[in-house]
């Protein structure tokens, strides 16, 4: 049976590179980004368009086997964000992957995988970016409680990757030895991590947290 993935945020980084990664394996993939070129155009803090992406979804396919919540929220810290803005980060970073993990609840494979993109940022903050830390944090928490939730026969992980560098720009010197590989991450490492979570060599998996950099 064709492996159906649904990614969110598929248009840029991370995101682009596990939709490109899939589709090399094989997997049929359907995307949902806010700029015009993924297959569905929409903004996840809009539960009408999570509502209208999922009925997409579901017209096209009669299941889905992965539900990939990558889609970034803003980083603003407390001096420039609006009361505004911090709930629209939490709505895309944290509100947006449980509802979809709701809308497609019953259309998950058996065996099937959600992985949630949290980032090491949930522990390790820096400065003016709580809008982004609040929401790492929320869906790194959220992991913990749909996996208990849904499994066994949904799979439940989030990956926490550090500095990944999304703009193919090269780093030298103390940017790269600050991290134990050696150099500054790739949307590709992350690719690689999200393929092996949902393979069945991962089937003994969940409520698993890896941190990359």
């Amino acid at each position: 049976m064709e492996k159906v993935a649904v990614i969110t945020g598929g248009n840029h980084g991370i995101g682009k590179a596990i939709a490109e990664l899939f589709i090399k394996e094989g997997i049929s993939v359907e995307t949902i980004d806010i700029t015009p070129g993924s297959t569905f155009t929409g903004d996840l803090s809009d539960p009408h368009m999570l509502e209208a992406f999922h009925q997409y979804v579901m017209s096209r396919h009669d299941h889905i086997d992965y539900l990939i919540n990558n889609a970034p929220p803003v980083s603003k810290g407390i001096d420039t964000c609006t009361y505004e803005q911090f709930s629209k980060a939490l709505a895309v970073g944290v509100t947006a992957p449980f509802y979809l993990a709701k809308l497609f609840k019953d259309d998950f494979s058996d065996g099937s995988s959600i992985i949630n993109i949290s980032s090491s940022r949930d522990r390790m903050s820096q400065p003016q970016t709580e809008s982004y830390t609040a929401a790492k944090g929320g869906i790194a928490a959220l992991t913990h409680a749909l996996a208990v939730s849904l499994g066994p026969k949904i799979r439940v992980n989030s990956i926490s990757p550090g500095w990944i560098e999304t703009d193919g720009k090269t780093y030298e010197g103390p940017d790269c030895y600050q991290h134990p590989a050696g150099r500054v991450g790739t949307p590709d490492d992350i690719a690689h991590m999200v393929l092996f979570l949902v393979s069945e060599k991962a089937s003994f998996i969940r409520r698993f947290k890896t941190i990359y950099g």
